[in-house]
């Protein structure tokens, strides 16, 4: 496609930003009626050329702006040259290949391929589609990705809110069958096409990596376990006795599943953390090492607040559950709550529970899922790792 015939799309202002999204309000519409994910040359409302990227006329955000070298065409060797640059980053940089064969190969705007998620789990490869865009080219990319990693299996997908918010319809394969990936030496069994996400959540790689250091002769607690990540580590890595809970009987079926492949004995209970919680506290339970990792807790804006409050309620029992003077891990992986935000609901809930956090580790996702300074959206992940005390009882 020759960049003299895209179409164009006006600003309503200047570009006084280099954050890669331009949001509905600030898009003149185009005159032509096009297509969700057309490749379009953005201009300012001085008719100054500003950037290249997809246009999305049904979503929130309208544009997604892929370069700024007006040299530079949105054709297949601009993505083989990001793909390059991502794989390059994750083999040659972090040396990845070293400790697993499950990382994120791409991470959306982190690595200037803004809608599009790539994660490798051993001899399969998962696309995750944000943007009508990306979906567009998905056999181009496939094809890229293909070079890097001859004979891998491919599956993608897109979740049903963004198919909606994007206006486009994927239609992903048939699922490969479960591959079996390593981390540091554990076995994990991994499902691409099963409901949890991609199939594993490689995010936490370097968090478990940690916390399985307090672990050795310790009572441990997962609360909201998932697969077993952090539990599964424990164990492996030395721990008395390890409990996992999580409401989703699928999900734990992979938990059993996983400690069975690294010839470990685990506790893994089916229960809503609120009531179990309760009544481990009130029989006076109590664990030297607690992990909470809940789910997302919302995707929408206004319902941040509520979110907030959720993981104050959470962490407020989670806390009552740590042994005096144990290890406490507490994780967020919604977006839209802030660092900030998130340590101040950890903070009441330390407050409301009676203890004192002494903080020794705030951590993220792995090097793998780099985020731009400039575009915060990419870091959401968020890990408090803390010393619990409890407090002397307050006189009334």
């Amino acid at each position: 496609m020759n960049e003299e015939l895209l179409p164009q799309v006006r600003l309503k202002t200047e570009r006084r930003s280099s954050h890669p999204w331009i949001y509905q309000k600030m898009v003149e519409r185009p005159a032509t009626r096009l297509p969700p994910g057309t490749v379009v040359d953005i201009l300012d409302r001085d008719n100054r050329w500003v950037g290249r990227g997809f246009y999305n006329g049904h979503s929130r955000i309208t544009l997604r702006v892929l370069t700024t070298d007006p040299s530079e065409t949105i054709q297949e060797a601009f993505f083989r040259k990001r793909l390059t640059e991502a794989i390059a980053l994750r083999r040659e940089l972090l040396q990845l290949d070293a400790v697993t064969d499950a990382y994120r190969l791409v991470h959306s705007e982190g690595d200037g391929l803004s809608g599009l998620v790539v994660d490798r789990f051993a001899g399969v490869i998962v696309l995750e589609f944000f943007a009508a865009g990306m979906y567009r080219f998905r056999g181009m990319i496939q094809a890229i990705l293909e070079s890097h990693y001859p004979g891998a299996k491919f599956y993608f997908f897109s979740e049903e809110h963004i198919q909606k918010q994007e206006s486009f319809d994927c239609r992903p394969p048939e699922p490969p069958a479960p591959e079996v990936i390593t981390e540091h030496g554990i076995r994990f069994r991994v499902a691409p096409g099963s409901k949890h996400k991609t199939g594993f959540f490689v995010d936490q790689r370097a968090n478990r990596q940690l916390l399985a250091t307090f672990c050795p002769g310790k009572r441990v607690l997962d609360l909201c376990c998932n697969s077993g990540g952090f539990a599964v580590y424990a164990k492996v890595r030395g721990a008395e006795e390890v409990t996992g809970v999580d409401l989703d009987e699928q999900a734990l079926g992979t938990a059993r599943q996983n400690a069975g492949l690294n010839n470990v004995r685990i506790r893994f209970v089916q229960s809503d953390l609120f009531p179990w919680l309760r009544d481990m506290i009130a029989q006076g339970q109590r664990w030297d090492v607690v992990v909470l990792d809940p789910a997302k807790q919302t995707r929408d804006r206004e319902e941040v607040d509520q979110a907030l409050r959720r993981y104050t309620d959470m962490n407020r029992l989670a806390l009552q559950a740590v042994a005096d003077g144990g290890i406490f891990l507490t994780c967020s992986c919604t977006g839209l709550v802030s660092e900030a935000d998130f340590l101040d609901s950890v903070r009441r809930a330390a407050w409301q529970a009676g203890r004192e956090l002494q903080v020794f580790q705030l951590s993220g996702a792995g090097g793998d899922h780099p985020f731009l300074a400039h575009v915060r959206e990419s870091r959401y992940l968020k890990a408090i790792f803390a010393r619990v005390r409890q407090v002397p009882t307050r006189e009334a």
